[in-house]
């Protein structure tokens, strides 16, 4: 018994030459290949939402120049001690900042988190850079 099961996918014409141009181009010739790694991307990307543990980073863009922005993340990261591994904090501008913030565990954590950063006044984007981990 095969360890491998096919199936067929309908795609817009548009999608598909698009994928035939990127696979030229990285001289790519195994369209199973990149769909398998598609679906293992989409699935790591999206575990998390559903499972218990995850890994990953949230990035926070803020203007600095707002009063209390910067203590308030401080805050609102000893508020997860558990959950942050570390942070980084990078000057873009003269009033704009970023922080990288590396995670560790519960997904349900991790969206309190998230969603307290998005609350933030002076926060202006917070992307999740996340993966489920086995349970």
């Amino acid at each position: 018994m095969s360890r491998e099961m096919k199936f067929g996918v309908y795609i817009p014409k548009e999608l598909a030459h698009e994928l035939d141009e990127c696979m030229k181009a990285l001289g790519v010739t195994n369209k199973s290949k990149i769909i398998q790694e598609a679906l293992r991307l989409f699935i790591a990307e999206h575990r998390w939402r559903v499972h218990g543990k995850a890994l990953g980073a949230v990035i926070v863009l803020y203007n600095h120049d707002v009063p209390n922005v910067d203590e308030s993340l401080t805050d609102i990261q000893h508020g997860f001690l558990d959950l942050i591994l570390s942070s980084l904090h990078i000057h873009l501008s003269k009033n704009m900042c970023a922080q990288i913030i590396v995670v560790r565990g519960s997904t349900e954590q991790l969206k309190d988190l998230v969603g307290k950063l998005m609350k933030l006044r002076g926060v202006e984007l917070v992307r999740t850079v996340i993966i489920g981990l086995e349970r």
